[in-house]
C-alpha cells in the first residue's frame, strides 16, 4: 500500500510531521510480504481554508518544488510544493514523484474541521479532490487549544487508516479528535456533519449606520474552525457536539457527484425544454 501524505498548514507544521512519523513507524511494522511505502507532498506555506482551489495553472503552469525532511520521517521522502492541497494531492497523485500512490492521507490540520467548514477546508479538500483521481482518503483534524494533543489523533489515524485501506475506492473519511491525551479520550463515534460554520455574520457595527463605499465588515466567527466554540444547539451525534464530549468524530464524505434526486426531474425537463425551444426559434 503506498500513501500519499498532504495537509494545509505547510509542510513545516508541526500536524504533518506527527502524522508522517506514525506513518513511518506503521511502515517498520510491516508484515513480510506486504508493501507499505510514502512520500509527503505539501504545501511550502499555509494554504488554509483553499477547499480544493488549484489557483490559476493557466497563468501558472508550472509548479516549484523543494526537498524537505521532516525529523523523525526521514525515510519518507517529503516535498514542499508552492501550491494550495489539492495541487498537491494532483501531482502527489499522477506520479510526479515517480510513486503512485493508493490513499491519501491529509492533516494532521491545527483545528477542527466540522460543520460547513468541511466545504471550506484544505485539508479535506486534499482528499476529495484525491478521490477525483481514484484514492480513498482520510483527514484529520484535531480541536484546537493549548498544547494541541497531535499525538493523540496521529494514533487514532493509524487506527482508521488499517480499515480504510480494506474499503472501497474513494472511500472518504473525515477524522476529528478531541484536544485531550490519549487516556483521556472516551472513545470515537459516527459523526454527523453539522451545521456549524466558520462564519456566522459579516455586516456593519450596530447602529444601523449606512455602509461607506469602501471599507472593512466584521466577521462573527463561528463554531466550526478553527475554535471549536459554542455547540450547545448541536445534537448529541454531530460532529462538534462529539468533539466537545470527549469523542472523536469520523465521519464519510463523498465529493461532487450528480445529483440523481427525481425531485428535481421537473425542473431539469422544463430548463431543457425551454432551451430546447430557443436553439429551435433561432
Amino acid at each position: 500500500m503506498r500513501i500519499l501524505i498532504t495537509n494545509d498548514d505547510g509542510v513545516s507544521a508541526p500536524g504533518i510531521a506527527v502524522l508522517a512519523r506514525n506513518v513511518a513507524t506503521w511502515i517498520k511494522q510491516c508484515p513480510e510480504g506486504e508493501i507499505r511505502e510514502a512520500i509527503v507532498v505539501a504545501p511550502s506555506k499555509n494554504h488554509s481554508g483553499m477547499s480544493s482551489a488549484v489557483g490559476d495553472v493557466f497563468e501558472h503552469p508550472t509548479v516549484s518544488y523543494k526537498r524537505h525532511t521532516i525529523s523523525g520521517a526521514e525515510s519518507i521522502p517529503t516535498y514542499a510544493l508552492d501550491a494550495p492541497p489539492a495541487l498537491c494531492a494532483i501531482v502527489g497523485a499522477i506520479g510526479s514523484f515517480n510513486f503512485q500512490p493508493d490513499i491519501i492521507l491529509a492533516g494532521i490540520n491545527a483545528g477542527a474541521n466540522v460543520g460547513r467548514s468541511v466545504l471550506h477546508s484544505g485539508t479535506i479538500g486534499a482528499i476529495l479532490t484525491g478521490a477525483q483521481l481514484g484514492l480513498s482518503g482520510l483527514a484529520i483534524s484535531v480541536q484546537w487549544g493549548d498544547n494541541v494533543h497531535y499525538d493523540t489523533a496521529g494514533a487514532v489515524a493509524i487506527e482508521v487508516l488499517e480499515h480504510l485501506l480494506n474499503a472501497p475506492s474513494r472511500t472518504l473519511f473525515n477524522l476529528n479528535v478531541p484536544n485531550l491525551a490519549p487516556d483521556q479520550l472516551k472513545g470515537v463515534r459516527r459523526g454527523r456533519i453539522s451545521t456549524a460554520g466558520i462564519v456566522k455574520a459579516a455586516g456593519p457595527l450596530a447602529g444601523g449606520e449606512p455602509l461607506a463605499d469602501e471599507g472593512d465588515l466584521p466577521l462573527r466567527l463561528g463554531a466550526a474552525s478553527p475554535e471549536l466554540g459554542d455547540v450547545s444547539d448541536e445534537d448529541a451525534d454531530e460532529d462538534g457536539a462529539l468533539l466537545a464530549a470527549g469523542f472523536a468524530s469520523l465521519t464519510p464524505i463523498k465529493g461532487p457527484h450528480e445529483d440523481s434526486d427525481t425531485a428535481i426531474d421537473g425542473a431539469m425537463h422544463a430548463a431543457l425544454s425551454a432551451i430546447t425551444r430557443h436553439l429551435e426559434s433561432i
